[in-house]
């Protein structure tokens, strides 16, 4: 085996400018992919050290903050927060709820022709938090598996948002990044004729494996819109008053008359486990129990048992099934509630509603609720008034998994906001205004208008993503300034020198898509692009050849469900276990890591 690549990389990295560079790509990746702290801290970690250390200026370091494809991310986080709140989508949303829609193939087929090509202009995680409770309610009514249908909702999203600039914010950082090394920036449609095919065949795919390789968790009452029958974790507390006092769980028949197990027992701080059946209750016992909803319900008409009190909430009273709603919510990607307690971010004082039980992808968690970190992905039971529960709709944390009344209503303003964000696109579209320039007079256009206020104007930017795209430009001005890009390029040139473009192209999507897989995409983009770049023009190809193999290869996370954050967002209502993305996602894989590099090499006429 040759040494050439190996020798080549050490050569160029003996500078301490790209030594240090190094350090801080490897620091980088190690904290991106064991996510030891968020990705935009990381982000944030490398511009310090890049800035400390002399690698680059504070102009050049922080030149992404202010960056144009920066700022259209902000306003199309608005522009679609806009369609959303004025009710101008709730035409997409009736129509993949319909009843005429009678099984899953058939809806995958209308995802992904419906979805997909919206993606290409919306961000992707509002279309995924707007349909996810509608396609529920399809799969409850239709008595259908939500596992059969969510996953590919992700994947439709995903192959849609390559169809232009503006389907992804990772399209927007590969188009900064490129102009800043002198590539030039992309137009709206600059890979659209790429897109258009990964989308085409992207979408056959989804609806021919769907009925092998897509699992069937659990439908009907044993759906998480429907209850799960027996997969809830509940903490009650024996009331004054309960029938249950001095009695045994044997002699009261608890577990006999009511589908739900006891599996601890709280007395002070004594902690009891099974077997509790001949040991008396007492007032103020707290019981850990599995249960389904109508039986929590029944339960605390009867007065038998009230939801246990919390440090925030000591004088918890008994609630009246009539006035209280249940619903599951999730936490989406950026959630700023992951990595928190539930007793310590004071959950039932600060939404005013009560957390029943947790569950987590497949698996329901065992231990205590209050103490329960959240993370991402979560799926939480909760139990509150409605107006609180419809006032959560409004909440960038969590996503409300079920339809409620008045959920999304018709407003007046529906045309005007779909006119708004329409001529938003297609203005820059025409070569008549700079993209950057429209979005952001289609937000002021929104707000002007009424069709988003200035309040949720500022809760639609997501501060996680700006932070993230903001700081990961430094990488590649840093890889090329200290020329690491270069020598890395030259290795893997020497390593690559007798191969066809195809396959040299192929090699690096597939190496892009890998790596998406365990850590941040836009990351990915930011590291490899310089590289990429710099290795297919000394094999002869056009820089661009190489820009969009990393390009697309961000954007086709098949393979995890923390590879793309809507993957995430349907993992736990869909109860996928984590091979389950794997086993659907893999051929799908394959076949783009075959495809796209047919298609770049079509594109540029190689």
């Amino acid at each position: 085996m040759s040494l050439a690549p190996l020798a080549e990389l050490l050569q160029g990295s003996l500078q301490p400018g790209a030594l240090i560079t190094l350090a801080v790509l490897l620091l980088s990746i190690s904290l991106f992919v064991w996510a030891v702290i968020p990705p935009e801290i990381t982000g944030l970690l490398a511009v310090g050290l890049l800035m400390a250390t002399g690698v680059l200026k504070p102009g050049e370091a922080l030149a992404g903050f202010g960056s144009p494809a920066l700022l259209t991310v902000m306003a199309l986080f608005a522009l679609s927060a806009g369609l959303f709140k004025s009710g101008a989508l709730d035409g997409l949303r009736g129509l993949i709820g319909s009843d005429a829609i009678r099984t899953p193939k058939r809806m995958i087929v209308l995802l992904s022709a419906v979805v997909g090509p919206i993606s290409a202009f919306v961000p992707n995680t509002p279309i995924v938090a707007s349909l996810l409770p509608v396609i529920e309610g399809w799969c409850h009514r239709r008595r259908i598996s939500p596992s059969k249908v969510l996953l590919p909702l992700s994947f439709a999203t995903v192959l849609g948002g390559t169809l232009t600039l503006l389907g992804s914010s990772v399209n927007l950082l590969a188009s900064e990044v490129s102009e800043k090394l002198g590539y030039g920036a992309f137009s709206l449609f600059s890979f659209s004729g790429i897109g258009l095919g990964v989308w085409l065949v992207g979408s056959l795919v989804m609806a021919l494996l769907a009925d092998r390789f897509l699992p069937d968790r659990g439908r009907d009452d044993d759906n998480l819109v429907g209850g799960l029958a027996s997969g809830y974790l509940t903490e009650v507390m024996v009331p004054a008053g309960s029938e249950l006092i001095g009695q045994s769980l044997h002699g009261s028949r608890l577990q006999r008359r009511f589908d739900l197990d006891v599996l601890e027992l709280h007395r002070g701080q004594e902690r009891f486990t099974p077997p509790l059946a001949d040991r008396p209750l007492q007032q103020g016992d707290r019981l850990l129990l599995r249960c389904n909803r109508a039986d929590l319900l029944r339960l605390q008409q009867e007065h038998t048992i009230v939801l246990a009190p919390t440090p925030e909430s000591p004088d918890n009273a008994d609630t009246v099934a009539g006035s209280q709603r249940m619903v599951e919510v999730l936490l989406p990607a950026g959630s700023s509630l992951a990595g928190s307690c539930l007793r310590d971010m004071r959950f039932r004082q600060r939404y005013n509603a009560t957390v029943l039980a947790l569950r987590r992808g497949n698996a329901v968690l065992r231990e205590r609720l209050g103490k329960a970190v959240l993370r991402e992905g979560d799926v939480l039971l909760l139990q509150g008034p409605k107006d609180a529960i419809r006032g959560l709709q409004a909440n960038n944390d969590l996503v409300v998994l079920e339809q409620l009344e008045d959920d999304l209503p018709t407003v007046g303003r529906k045309q005007l906001a779909l006119t708004i964000a329409v001529l938003s696109i297609l203005l820059p579209g025409l070569g008549l205004v700079p993209l950057v320039a429209s979005v952001l007079l289609g937000t002021v256009a929104m707000v002007a208008t009424g069709c988003l206020r200035s309040g949720e104007l500022q809760r639609s930017i997501r501060l996680d993503v700006i932070l993230l795209l903001g700081s990961l430009a430094s990488f590649s001005v840093a890889l090329e300034k200290t020329g690491l890009a270069e020598a890395v390029a030259r290795g893997l040139l020497n390593g690559l020198q007798n191969w066809s473009i195809y396959w040299a192209l192929a090699a690096v999507f597939l190496f892009t898509t890998l790596l998406t897989e365990v850590m941040s995409n836009a990351a990915t983009v930011a590291m490899l692009i310089p590289i990429a770049a710099k290795l297919v023009i000394g094999l002869g190809m056009p820089p661009m050849a190489g820009i969009f193999a990393v390009l697309f290869g961000a954007s086709q996370s098949f393979l995890s469900p923390v590879g793309y954050q809507t993957n995430l967002m349907v993992f736990g209502p869909g109860r996928y276990r984590f091979l389950d993305v794997a086993r659907y996602g893999l051929p799908l894989t394959v076949v783009m890591t075959l495809l796209v590099p047919l298609l770049i090499c079509r594109q540029f006429g190689i």
